[in-house]
């Protein structure tokens, strides 16, 4: 019979959840998070689906869980999860585990403000401003980001032609910006985006292919970033980003501000040292920065990414303790289509 208690600390970052698992950890096979992810992928995935699915969650949940560092550098290690799988890289997620995280006394830095932490796609480096007990905000400087694919035309049954780039910021994601056959996120409903997403991201994954160079596991389009109007006069820019079956991320999205920047920089756009405001759904904000630029080998050749950079905050609202039992029938929770 399989069964586990998991004790949970809740918080939102700029609307979107991160739920921090800090009991029940499973005792991962690996030498690093990557490798870890993969024996959570394949022996304990219905932790992730317990957690984050219905009834104990919902299309939107996130999540992580807390590991010891990998590397003698870090202080500790990240594993993400939520209802689209366990991704490599989640920017609202590791700021709402660092925020929980310090506030709860279960990181000690080994330099107050700072922190180095192994994630999946690889290793970040973390500053963050605490007032008394209080983190007030986290600023990622994330892995290398670069533009995959760019002017990329898919034909859209109902919808018609969209020319769209493809771009990595710790996950590969497609990003529509406005054009004859989508007047923008501030055109469209909810719902609309909604149905499209799913749609775009299958016809872009025919389309093109998309594996990082340093590490094949992580591979395949899993976002949608849509551009547009947004609803503050000092955002850059404005996004909904589409993520697992039918969640629209709350937050500006950490690795989709990564991704948005690696496009922008590689159409001239955007330059190294700059920094953009970036928008979410709902009206709240991120402050992303070009740190800096690296050369990143590719199988297409040597290309320039950007080291980018992503601020934002979270708040903690509660704390909980789940129980996932096989003597109950929806243990491993459901999504409704």
């Amino acid at each position: 019979m399989i069964k586990g208690t998991y004790a949970c600390i809740d918080a939102h970052t700029c609307g979107n959840p991160v739920r921090l698992v800090t009991s029940g950890h499973p005792n991962l096979k690996g030498e690093t998070m990557s490798e870890k992810r993969q024996d959570f992928l394949e022996n304990y995935d219905w932790i992730r689906q317990g957690l984050m699915f219905e009834p104990r969650g919902h299309d939107m949940m996130s999540g992580s869980f807390l590991y010891p560092p990998c590397s003698e550098n870090a202080d500790a290690s990240i594993l993400f999860i939520e209802t689209s799988g366990c991704l490599p890289m989640c920017g609202h997620g590791t700021i709402g585990t660092v925020t929980s995280a310090l506030e709860a006394g279960l990181i000690t830095p080994r330099e107050p403000g700072h922190l180095i932490l192994d994630v999946p796609a690889g290793q970040i480096r973390i500053e963050y401003q605490q007032e008394g007990k209080k983190v007030t905000a986290v600023k990622i400087f994330n892995v290398p980001a670069y533009l995959a694919h760019r002017d990329v035309t898919l034909e859209i049954e109902g919808l018609g032609k969209l020319v769209v780039d493809v771009s990595y910021g710790g996950n590969y994601y497609v990003i529509v910006e406005p054009q004859d056959n989508f007047p923008g996120i501030d055109e469209w409903s909810a719902s609309e985006i909604l149905h499209w997403s799913p749609i775009v991201r299958e016809a872009a994954s025919r389309a093109v292919s998309c594996v990082h160079p340093d590490d094949p596991t992580v591979c395949g389009v899993s976002h949608v970033l849509w551009t547009g109007k947004g609803q503050n006069v000092n955002s850059d820019a404005a996004n909904a980003v589409f993520y697992g079956d039918k969640a629209i991320d709350r937050s500006p999205c950490g690795t989709g501000t990564s991704a948005r920047m690696a496009q922008l920089f590689a159409k001239g756009h955007l330059k190294a040292g700059e920094t953009f405001i970036h928008e979410s759904y709902i009206g709240s904000q991120f402050i992303g920065k070009i740190e800096e630029t690296v050369q990143l080998n590719t199988p297409n050749g040597e290309i320039t990414a950007i080291k980018p950079s992503i601020q934002g905050w979270a708040h903690v609202f509660g704390q909980n303790t789940i129980t996932i039992d096989d003597d109950d029938p929806y243990a491993f929770g459901f999504i409704v289509n």
